[in-house]
């Protein structure tokens, strides 16, 4: 009388943990892109934000920026970016053309955001403008 042992053989013991292998490197990938995508999403982030700043910034800017090329460096929540402003006239000559491209500063020339504005002329300030405005300090 024979008795049969019940279980695995060797080979479907390799052949299990082969898929078992693929399977959590697979895992394993799709978590590493997903880190890796929000830590892009976060810099574009950063660097939109720097760009808007620096928007702002000429907004304000007495007398308007000068066309051409700007250029430097920005700090937001710790990390260093670069930024370029390169302003141009329009047809209108009461606004100019400002696009804004903001890179990592340890990477100069790959862009994570681009922003295009204009500024309008700078409305004078004290005279006739604020008297005609009552109200107005």
């Amino acid at each position: 009388m024979t008795t049969r042992h019940r279980g695995f053989t060797l080979i479907e013991v390799l052949v299990a943990l082969t898929i078992l292998a693929v399977a959590l490197a697979a895992g394993m990938r799709a978590l590493a892109q997903s880190a890796d995508g929000a830590t892009t999403l976060k810099l574009r982030t950063l660097a939109l934000w720097v760009a808007q700043n620096r928007l702002a910034l000429a907004e304000l800017e007495r007398p308007w920026p000068a066309t051409g090329t700007q250029s430097g460096t920005a700090l937001q929540s710790g990390v260093a970016f670069a930024w370029r402003a390169d302003v141009a006239s329009t047809p209108n000559p009461a606004f100019r053309r400002i696009e804004i491209v903001v890179a990592q500063a340890t990477v100069p020339d790959y862009a994570l955001a681009r922003l295009v504005g204009y500024l309008g002329v700078p409305a004078p300030t004290g005279g006739a403008v604020d008297a005609a405005r009552p109200g107005r300090p």
